[in-house]
């Protein structure tokens, strides 16, 4: 071989000059010029973002022992998942892929949601750019899919986790449940106004629906072969998705058209995207597609015991529910439950004084504005009676004081947490996500209170 071959050549272009055997990525910028008074230039240390480095470390030493996402771990380790396991199809001795470990995925949503995660597809990204979310995985793959079908399928197994955990509370004293709130929440739906109709179209795109599908049915028999296979199912896939929200929302037809006056029947409408939803009153006086979610607190610890989520608009009437959800919970019923005025129905506070619950929520004004809404009517009921001149007291006023800072609280800490629209469709689905966080809102109080206790202790 020529020795002239082993000579680099000289520095023209972008390549390695006569001086340098290898190229040494970007130059160095030019040094800065002497300082004033007779000083020399200084001497920095530049950014080598070409130099190759071979690292090694653990995921676990790069999360600090107090990190949120080491507590949110802590609680799924203890919790019983037999339900969720008994469901995984992939068992030893058997052919499959292997399941992703439930703990993971209970982890990732519980931390996903005190960070404000709500979307399957965001949560996918964090895990492999968010080192916290990595720390969780463990080096386990995962997908978006995976992710949204987690989140939505488990809606009973959410439900336990939510009465286990605060009925361990109440046995460590952590939790009295003596004074309880209730608040409600409208949450948007994942539906827009356009997509509400009445009974006339609703039943034109039923027919349409149906003779699309039975058009591609016959398109397929009579020329198999137009069209990729895989075209031709989410073509039918997509035509008998249609179908089925256009028969669901026929189906919540008759529950809207009872709920309004029989000379506005015929304005009934149903959304085809949702069928479930219902425009409501929200917060700012607009009227929009969403869902009311009810959250019951505990006064003393902010941690919530109960939640219900219903497409009616109102609170009144929500209150006594809420009350023997509690009972069928923890086997017992608060003594006290606090509530805005909204509430305030007859019949529901009658019913909880009887079971040994006082009610305190404001009277309604009179239309006579003579009459003092604190004085017992004739048609008074003895509890009834009871808590009208109960309100006008300033004990029952200053515990009613309660209400804002624990209900109103735990309300604005979800919504700090992004529950500002629902991405799920459904009574079911939208129940899950509430759960989620219900979930994570006490697993991060339940850190505190313990954390107070020991304190005392000390």
């Amino acid at each position: 071989m020529d020795e002239k071959s082993l000579v680099p050549d000289s520095g023209a272009g972008n390549g390695p000059g006569r001086d340098q055997l290898f190229d040494l990525g970007e130059a160095c910028p030019e040094a800065p010029a002497p300082q004033p008074g007779g000083g020399g230039a200084p001497r920095l240390r530049y950014a080598s973002r070409q130099q190759i480095e071979m690292r090694t470390c653990a995921l676990d030493g790069l999360i600090p022992e107090d990190h949120a996402v080491r507590i949110v771990w802590a609680f799924v380790e203890g919790v019983d998942l037999t339900d969720l396991l008994a469901k995984i199809k992939a068992v030893k001795g058997k052919a499959g892929a292997s399941a992703t470990d439930p703990r993971i995925l209970l982890t990732l949503w519980l931390y996903a949601t005190l960070r404000g995660v709500g979307s399957a597809r965001e949560l996918d990204r964090r895990c492999r750019e968010d080192i916290a979310f990595e720390w969780i995985g463990g080096g386990v793959s995962l997908n978006y899919h995976t992710l949204a079908d987690f989140r939505v399928a488990h809606v009973e197994v959410l439900d336990r986790l939510l009465t286990d955990s605060v009925a361990a509370l109440l046995e460590q004293d952590l939790v009295s449940m003596e004074r309880v709130a209730q608040d409600g929440m409208k949450v948007r739906a994942s539906a827009g106004a356009s997509s509400f109709r009445r009974r006339p179209r609703l039943e034109e795109f039923r027919d349409e629906a149906a003779a699309q599908i039975e058009a591609l049915k016959k398109e397929l028999e009579t020329d198999p072969a137009q069209g990729t296979r895989r075209q031709q199912a989410a073509r039918q896939r997509a035509a008998e998705d249609r179908a089925a929200r256009v028969r669901q929302a026929l189906e919540q037809m008759p529950q809207v058209e009872d709920a309004k006056p029989a000379k506005d029947k015929d304005k009934a409408r149903v959304s085809t995207t949702d069928p479930e939803a219902r425009v409501m009153k929200m917060g700012d006086g607009g009227f929009r597609p969403a869902f009311n979610v009810q959250l019951a607190t505990d006064t003393q610890t902010q941690i919530i015991t109960g939640v219900d989520v219903t497409n009616s608009g109102g609170d009144q009437g929500k209150l006594a529910p809420m009350v023997d959800q509690l009972q069928e919970r923890y086997q017992e019923k608060p003594k006290e439950m606090l509530a805005d005025g909204g509430f305030a129905k007859k019949e529901d506070i009658e019913t909880l004084g009887q079971a040994g619950t006082t009610v305190y929520t404001p009277v309604q004004a009179s239309k006579d504005p003579e009459r003092d809404p604190h004085t017992p009517r004739a048609d008074d009921t003895p509890k009834v009676a009871e808590w009208r001149q109960r309100m006008a007291t300033p004990e029952a006023k200053e515990i009613y004081k309660e209400r804002a800072s624990t209900a109103e609280c735990v309300n604005a800490h979800a919504r700090n947490r992004g529950l500002h629209q629902f991405r799920v469709r459904g009574l079911a689905k939208v129940t899950a996500v509430v759960l989620w966080y219900a979930l994570a809102h006490n697993l991060m109080r339940t850190a505190t209170l313990r954390a107070e206790r020991e304190n005392h202790r000390k």
